[in-house]
Formats: C-alpha cells, structure tokens, sequence
C-alpha cells in the first residue's frame, strides 16, 4: 500500500525513489512488523487472558511446565496480524507470489487456529483439538493449492518448473511428475516440523526467525537474475518481492520473542506454529530451495525425526528411545535447564543460517 500511494508521490514531486527498492522495503517491512508486535503485545495478551484462553499442560509432560498452566496462548494471531499489515504496506500487490504466500499463512493459520480453540474450549481437558487425520487432511488440501497456484504463476515458457536447487551442485535436478508431490510434502513437512518444535519458551519462534534472516538473502538473489547466474542458482522470476515478507517474518518473530522469551507472558501456539512452518515452506518451494529448508531447518527436521523415531520404536519394539519427544523434551528430562536448551539450539539454529549460506557459493 506505501509502495503504490508514495513511490508516485515521492518520485514526481521530491524525485525520491528509494521506495522501488526490495531493500529499503524490506528493512521497513522489518521494522514495521516488530513495532506492530510491540504496540499490540500487551493488548493481545490482556484480550486473550480476559477470555481465559490459557495454555492446558499435559500431565505426562516435564514436571516443570506446571508453572505455565494458564499462560495466554493462540499468540500466533500476534505474529499474523503483524506480518500481514506490514506486507500489505511494503510488498508490491502485482506480486501474485505475495498473495500465494499469504494464502499459505492464513491458510495454516487457520488450521491452527481452530485447534487451538478446539483445545481451550473443550468441556473436557483431555481433549487435544483436531485429530491427526483431519489436520493432516487439510493441510494437504491447503499446500495442493499452493502448488496449484505455483505452477500457473510461472510463466509457460519456464523450463524449470519442476526442477529444485542442489546444495554443492551447480546443475538443477528436474522431478518431472513426482515435483508437485514432492513440493506437497515439504510444505506439510515444515508446517508440521515448526509446530512439533514448539514446545519451551522461545524456542520455535526463535529458531524460524534465524531461518528467516536466511531467505531474505536466497529470496533476493533468486529473484535477481545476475545474482543466480553467478551463483548458479534457479532464477525465479519475481521472487525477489518476498525479499520484503521474509524481513517482515524477521520483525514479527523478533517482536514476538519479546513476550515469548522465557519466562514466556504468551504461547504462539498451533495458530503461529502451522502458519509459521507453512510460509517456510511455501517460500522454500518457490524459490526452488526446498532442500536448503532442510539445511537452514535442521532444528525442525531433528524435533520431528525423533518424534517419528520414538514412536515407531515404541510401536515395533515396545521401547522408547529417548525420555520423551519431541528431543527438546529429553533433554529436559535429563535435567538440563530450560533456558540452556533453548540458547542452545538458537546457537545450532545461526550455525545451520552461516551453512545455508555458504551453499550459496560453494558449488
């Protein structure tokens, strides 16, 4: 919205141009979503406590998470609403990927939302909102129309529609047919992995704003066409205006970090989680970049393997490998406090950052 009401007004009257610029809107789009966060932290939270939408603890969970009974939750609708207003004021509206990712948030938001709501407002407490099976449906139906919506933007002409960038490799490998299925699973794969690592105070929200800082670069130069060729990246044409909503993620993690940090005043819960993993990959699909989501979401993709590894072990040999998943919880189990677990997998979270840029050159 800025961007078309001022970019006319300051280039013809004061030749100030600088609003045409993806870098300069995304420093703003940054700083606009972190102060929507700041300006609107403390009513969120005194809207969600007068409503007593607390957090419920699992009986079987850390001993230590009984203190967090109670604690505001649904705080993704914070991040949400601080991401869309600033997108809407810095990102271009010709944009059709713009609009394609904000389908996916509002889109796995919305999931997470009424699970959310299923959850807190269930007579019974036992109650633990959607079922695997119709959360997982859905999801699936929501990134079938992201990759729908995908394939049509791009241009007919683009030979690579159903190619993916290699890390260390120079050249493009082309799924042919399996692409769609493939682009399927690491949408619902990331909505589902940020949503499993979201379990200590900051810890998610952290981790995907480090993952974040990451795509503002590789959305930049995979926007840029001389920028790809000399780094032997797909080129996307377009993809360079997510530049400005990957630095609003940043702000928006950042200003929720703010009430998120330990000891945490509100939880993301499923409404932030799903909606945060599916833009990651959204915008990892678009990009091309889908297995440098891997790389720079190692967090993730290690919360949910162990999910995926307890629980086949506990069904094929009646044990359990870890104290309990997903792995930032055995760790807690072991005694380490909360507070180190999550600095240290923020630490893990910017080395995987500085690896995932270094993929960009090393090839």
């Amino acid at each position: 919205m800025l961007y078309h009401l001022l970019y006319p007004l300051a280039t013809k009257f004061i030749g100030f141009n600088v609003f045409r610029y993806v870098t300069f809107r995304s420093v703003y789009a940054a700083v606009t979503s972190f102060g929507l966060c700041l300006f609107f932290g403390g009513a969120v939270i005194a809207w969600i406590k007068a409503k007593q939408l607390g957090e419920t603890i699992r009986q079987d969970g850390p001993t230590g998470h009984s203190s967090k009974a109670g604690t505001p939750t649904m705080g993704g609708i914070l991040i949400i609403l601080a991401m869309v207003i600033s997108d809407l004021l810095w990102v271009r509206w010709d944009s059709k990927f713009f609009w394609l990712t904000l389908f996916a948030i509002l889109w796995f938001g919305g999931i997470g939302l009424v699970d959310d709501l299923m959850k807190l407002l269930a007579k019974d407490k036992k109650t633990r909102g959607l079922s695997s099976g119709w959360k997982f449906g859905v999801q699936i139906i929501g990134a079938m129309i992201i990759v729908f919506l995908y394939m049509a933007i791009l241009p007919d002409d683009y030979a690579l529609k159903t190619s993916i960038t290699l890390p260390f490799f120079k050249y493009p490998l082309n799924l042919d047919a399996f692409y769609p299925f493939f682009a399927i699973l690491v949408i619902v794969g990331s909505s589902n992995a940020v949503n499993l690592t979201d379990g200590l105070d900051g810890l998610a929200v952290g981790c995907t704003t480090f993952a974040a800082m990451a795509f503002v670069v590789v959305t930049y130069v995979s926007g840029n066409a001389k920028f790809s060729e000399y780094l032997k990246i797909i080129s996307v044409p377009g993809a360079g205006e997510l530049t400005v909503l990957c630095a609003a993620l940043v702000g928006a993690g950042l200003g929720f970090l703010w009430f998120n940090a330990h000891p945490a005043q509100i939880f993301m819960g499923d409404t932030g989680s799903l909606a945060l993993g599916g833009l990651l990959g959204t915008i990892a699909v678009i990009v091309k970049q889908e297995i440098l989501l891997i790389i720079v979401g190692g967090i993730f993709v290690v919360e949910a393997l162990s999910v995926i590894i307890q629980v086949t072990s506990f069904k094929m040999r009646g044990k359990r490998v870890f104290k309990m998943a997903p792995l930032h919880h055995h760790f807690e189990l072991s005694g380490v406090p909360e507070s180190k677990i999550i600095v240290r997998f923020w630490i893990i979270a910017i080395v995987l950052v500085l690896m995932t840029l270094s993929t960009l050159k090393l090839r």
